[in-house]
Parts: structure tokens; sequence; C-alpha cells
């Protein structure tokens, strides 16, 4: 059904401007989350006598680093995002054979995204770096509202597209 289409395209866009925002926040503004990054991984604000402390990383160029990596993958999720929107669009009222290789971009966007929130934020800031430990520096909730969100619109944009799509009347 073409309204099938169009919310699938409606969900990815709207992932897409989120994504666009947070990659121009951190691109025009990199103060507030550099400094999230940086305090993660120097492990500065976890709880005394953790025995994890160690895996710690201070040199500022290996933070800087990491947050330039974060902001890249951030950007390819968004451009991703953006190329399968486009390209859902462009063949809405197309064949399931012409329309699903559009939806591969979205997928391949929701896959990274939920990879960069997923992996990124709560497997290795939250766990390997502690980051659950620490009352000012814990991005868990955010990253698992955004991972959820990317999974869940990933699962919809996955689903088998019906064999005669583009006719909303019934018959």
């Amino acid at each position: 059904m073409l309204v099938v289409r169009l919310s699938k395209a409606a969900l990815v866009a709207a992932l897409a401007l989120t994504c666009t925002l947070v990659v121009f926040g951190n691109i025009v503004d990199p103060a507030v989350n550099l400094a999230f990054v940086q305090h993660v991984l120097a492990m500065d604000t976890i709880l005394p006598g953790s025995g994890i402390a160690d895996r710690s990383i201070t040199d500022p160029g290996l933070q800087r680093a990491a947050f330039a990596l974060i902001v890249a993958g951030e950007a390819l999720t968004t451009l991703l995002l953006w190329s399968g929107v486009l390209l859902m669009l462009v063949r809405l009222r197309a064949s399931p054979a012409r329309f699903v290789p559009a939806k591969a971009w979205a997928i391949a966007g929701l896959s990274v995204g939920f990879l960069i929130w997923q992996a990124g934020f709560l497997g290795i800031g939250g766990e390997w770096f502690g980051m659950w430990m620490s009352p000012t520096w814990n991005g868990q909730q955010s990253a698992f509202r955004f991972a959820m969100t990317m999974l869940g619109v990933l699962i919809y944009v996955a689903l088998p597209e019906a064999e005669h799509p583009a006719s909303t009347r019934e018959g």
C-alpha cells in the first residue's frame, strides 16, 4: 500500500532530521559534546575506587579523535538516511523489485545509527568506560532512546513489501 511506503519514508525522514540536527550541533558548537566524550573517556566522574578506572583515556588528542569518529559516524548515518528517504520517495509507486533496493539505503543508515548508539554509547561508553557510574556524564538514557528508535524503524522499514503497493484502492 502506498500509505505504508509513505509512512516508512516519513519515519526515516524524522530520524534523518534528528541526526542532521545532532551532527549540526556537534559541528557548530562542539564544546558540550566534546566535554561529554572527554569526561566519559577520562572516567573522572565514575565511582571512586572503581576497579575499571585503569581503562581511562586521558590524552586530549585521543579524546578529540574519538569525538571526531563519533561525529563522522553520525554524519554517515545522516547521509544514508536522507539517501534512503529520497530514493524511497522517487520509487514510491514502483514495483517491489524497484522499491526494495531504495530501502537498502535507509536500512544501512538505520543499522549504522543503531551501532553508534548501541555499541558506541551503551556498549563502549556505558560498559567499558563505566559511564553508568557517572552522576554527571551519563548518557545511557538518551543513547537507549536513540538505539531503540533506530531499531524500531529498522524493523518496520525492513518488513516485506506487498505485491501491489502502488494503489491505495482495494480490489
